[in-house]
């Protein structure tokens, strides 16, 4: 009997995945041991795309949160206040090149 190879993913988890993950975080995250995301595979039933990539299998996250039922990710504040940041930066940025060329 195999076991899983870590506790399911928690949402926070999932958010925070890289672009491509491997075929354990996919069976982590859809709470299954990676022997059997093998076997699901092998038989064309796992539950979303999968990438082979040299001798190892990749899942796109944006296949796996869909399949998941994940469509969109959550905004953080965190988030709001880099990109509220960024827009400042360019904002000054142009600010000044204006004010160079009059």
């Amino acid at each position: 009997m195999s076991t899983r190879s870590g506790p399911p993913l928690s949402f926070a988890e999932a958010f925070d995945l890289p672009l491509c993950i491997d075929l354990r975080t996919a069976a982590r995250a859809f709470g299954v041991c990676p022997s059997t995301a093998y076997k699901l595979i092998r038989l064309g039933r796992f539950p979303c795309p999968v990438l082979r990539v040299g001798g190892r299998y990749r899942i796109p996250t944006t296949y796996l949160l869909s399949a998941l039922g994940i469509e969109e990710r959550p905004v953080y504040a965190v988030d709001l206040e880099g990109g509220a940041a960024h827009a400042a930066r360019l904002h000054r940025t142009s600010h000044h090149e204006t004010e160079n060329l009059g």
